[in-house]
């Protein structure tokens, strides 16, 4: 009799809806040495698919960095800071995902559009917002950590010990924030663009996948620093091309790496 009540009682439990079944992580891939030049190489391909719009977001890069750097030159440090933390590392996870919709728009064979992008924007601005303020939040570690650094490793520049030491020991905190960074921000800013996903899942995801692909990502920030370095030796001009290039590169890395399909997609 028991029996055929749990029977029943099975019988009758619910299956699991497609959220409780969803792993914590989104699955990654394993990434080949030639995977960043493979990123570069489809990210050209959207560059040269949609000019218009990679220069009108290029432009505002340009636009928005020349003003940090103004108010850098003017003001000093920690103006710069204040500015990073109140503007830029707001706005720039929003471009960033403008970005992303024209790769995405030119993987699914539609022309793109700057109105698509907007709406984009609008949809995922929340979660954008939670990824800049986990941004700020290292940020502000970040420089925390270096007035730490200075108050018990002093400069004296009549020391050259000392001031190796003070380089080496800053070089090394500040790598440590500098990939963390990296990791969080790797795939969890196209995954939002792409997926119906909160951004600590995506976050969580993304540093899973550099972890698991040490080599690969550590040649991937390379890249990127040396991209970002020349688009600032050109007086920033450059930034307006080299940043579209690797933000469209990022969708392809995203895409390549990470397998979302058990969450639904944004229309």
């Amino acid at each position: 009799m028991s029996s055929q009540s749990d029977s029943r009682q099975s019988d009758s439990t619910p299956d699991p809806s497609p959220e409780e079944v969803r792993p914590f992580v989104v699955p990654c891939a394993t990434l080949d040495a030639r995977a960043p030049l493979r990123w570069l190489r489809a990210g050209w391909r959207d560059v040269r698919a949609a000019p218009r719009l990679s220069l009108i977001f290029g432009a505002v890069i340009v636009l928005v960095s020349a003003g940090i750097s103004l108010l850098a030159w003017t003001l000093g440090r920690f103006a710069l800071l204040a500015t990073l933390l109140s503007g830029f590392v707001f706005v720039a996870p929003l471009i960033c995902v403008g970005l992303y919709c024209v790769s995405r728009a030119l993987e699914r064979g539609r022309t793109p559009t700057l109105a698509d992008s907007f709406v984009l924007v609008r949809r995922v601005v929340g979660q954008a917002g939670v990824f800049a303020l986990a941004q700020g939040v290292i940020v502000l570690l970040w420089s925390r950590a270096g007035m730490m650094i200075g108050a018990f490793f002093p400069i004296d520049e009549s020391n050259a010990n000392a001031l190796w030491e003070f380089l080496a020991i800053g070089s090394a905190v500040g790598s440590i924030f500098a990939a963390l960074t990296f990791a969080v921000a790797a795939f969890s800013l196209p995954m939002i663009a792409d997926r119906d996903v909160d951004m600590i899942t995506a976050a969580v995801s993304s540093v899973n996948a550099v972890l698991r692909n040490k080599r690969v990502m550590l040649l991937w920030a390379m890249i990127i620093v040396a991209m970002t370095a020349i688009g600032f030796a050109t007086a920033l001009l450059g930034l307006g091309i080299l940043m579209p290039w690797l933000a469209y590169a990022a969708w392809h890395g995203y895409r390549e790496t990470l397998d979302a399909s058990g969450w639904p997609a944004l229309e």
